[in-house]
């Protein structure tokens, strides 16, 4: 695959960024994409692997070798036309994903992978700008109804699929907008929201029917979930949906936010992330914002030390944050991972995004101990902390580090423990230990609930996860779904 000599000939190209300064003035997406000769190249790099790795690293399984190979040979059409067989959302995933098929490259045993999210990126925006990305028609119509519940990429992957199969699809959100957490989320500057917006076209002309401010169940009236949902401006009770259609199929978010709950939580100016990442996205979209949390000239502090915790970083400066701390409860990881102990799998190291380019300090092995009000506004003004360490094999403090922070705000980037309680058991479903759907992916019965003809998959089912795992998962589902009704499948695994 690509030249043969290629990984020998050519080094790794990494996509560029704007000068920070020049990005922080708005929130437009700031990545420089390959040009076409650089992707060229990048293919080049491919090798006649026996075993490629990068196949069975990428969990939609997209057929990587063979898209290098012809975008080296300069063949875009059919290197979409093989792109798009495996991933339906390729614009999404070529700018958000982590790459767990570049961990699992086999020239990263000893070398730079192959940029093999650049070259997705590539590959679907010129797809994009040649008009080869069209609706695509089922032959024949079952006359089969279809409910899928929750418009995240999980959702949109298994309605499109669906659709295709000739099925009457209805995506359900309870949003006023298409996209979950990609819409309300992931921050604009890494996923412009006019990506998502064209897909939507693209599904309805294929037949998906999309009611948004649509919430199934029953309206969750406490919890961390429960101001996210109240933007609901109609509920279905579970079982008129379940009469109504011949199948349903769950594919909301883990949107469950991780608290914690520390001496001082409820001071004011302590937020969850996904109350700032919301209120922004909808800002950007031009949406009037009711008490909008502001970062501007505050000292924050970032809880959390994932993507989430990332994006609310980067958000934090754009609004012009006096400063920026994030903290993380583990050890600060190796800047450079163990490969022959890791690969292929994914590694743990020192991972630096760009918005911790864009201003940022980052503490380690450290613990929230108490929040610290003013005493007269009940605002937050610092927190105390500790260092921690493994020991014995669990987290312990270590005497002499307490210490306290200046904050005026503070945003818990935990992550997510699990999705709304109240839709699962809307439909009378099973959970697992984690509080998610309970349902195997096994062949025969796959993401099939305890509940008659209701089915569960993306975060519904795994928890909180990757949009490249949600995309996977929606297209299982959906052809387990496509089997329930008909007896066999012609979708994709």
């Amino acid at each position: 695959m690509g030249k043969v000599t290629g990984f020998m000939e050519f080094d790794r190209i990494e996509e560029g960024y704007a000068p920070v300064a020049e990005r922080l003035k708005n929130y437009k997406e700031f990545v420089i994409a390959l040009e076409d000769t650089q992707a060229r190249q990048q293919g080049a790099r491919c090798m006649d692997c026996g075993t490629p790795f990068c196949n069975s690293g990428c969990p939609v399984n997209n057929i990587i070798p063979d898209f290098n190979d012809l975008v080296y040979r300069d063949d875009w059409k059919n290197a979409f036309a093989v792109l798009n067989s495996t991933n339906n959302f390729p614009e999404f995933t070529g700018r958000i994903c982590p790459a767990p098929c570049e961990a699992a490259c086999v020239l990263n045993i000893n070398d730079d992978p192959i940029g093999i999210k650049s070259i997705e990126h590539a590959i679907i925006d010129r797809a994009w700008k040649e008009g080869w990305v069209k609706p695509e028609l089922p032959p024949v119509k079952t006359g089969k109804r279809v409910a899928v519940v929750g418009a995240g990429p999980a959702g949109m992957a298994a309605a499109q699929q669906l659709a295709r199969a000739g099925h009457d699809v209805t995506l359900f959100e309870k949003n006023d907008r298409v996209g979950g957490l990609l819409r309300y989320g992931i921050p604009d500057f890494k996923l412009d929201k006019e990506h998502i917006d064209r897909r939507v076209e693209q599904m309805q002309a294929e037949g998906v029917t999309i009611r948004t401010g649509v919430l199934i169940g029953a309206m969750p009236t406490e919890g961390p979930g429960a101001k996210v949902t109240n933007l609901a401006t109609e509920v279905i009770p579970a079982d008129k949906l379940t009469a109504d259609f011949d199948a349903v199929l769950l594919t909301g978010g883990a949107e469950q936010s991780r608290d914690l709950p520390v001496p001082g939580r409820d001071l004011s100016g302590v937020h969850f992330a996904m109350e700032l990442l919301p209120q922004q996205n909808r800002a950007n979209a031009g949406d009037k914002v009711k008490d909008a949390i502001s970062a501007k000239g505050k000292h924050v502090i970032v809880i959390g030390g994932g993507d989430t915790g990332s994006d609310c970083v980067g958000t934090s400066n754009r609004h012009g944050a006096k400063s920026v701390t994030q903290f993380e409860v583990m050890p600060m990881p190796p800047e450079q991972e163990d490969k022959p102990l890791t690969w292929p799998y994914w590694p743990i190291k020192l991972r630096t995004s760009s918005s911790h380019e864009e201003g940022a300090t980052r503490e380690f092995a450290i613990s929230t101990k108490e929040f610290v009000g003013d005493g007269k506004s009940g605002k937050v003004k610092a927190l105390k902390t500790v260092q921690i360490e493994f020991k014995d094999g669990k987290l312990t403090e270590v005497a002499g580090t307490e210490k306290e922070w200046p904050a005026d705000l503070v945003l818990l980037a935990m992550g997510f423990t699990n999705p709304l309680a109240s839709v699962l058991d809307a439909f009378g479903i099973d959970k697992d230990v984690r509080g998610n759907a309970k349902a195997t992916t096994e062949a025969a019965g796959g993401y099939q609930t305890s509940a008659n003809k209701v089915f569960a998959a993306g975060d519904m089912r795994r928890g909180q996860s990757l949009v490249v795992w949600a995309i996977r998962e929606g297209r299982q589902a959906a052809r387990a779904v496509d089997e329930f009704l008909m007896g066999a499948s012609i979708l994709p695994r």
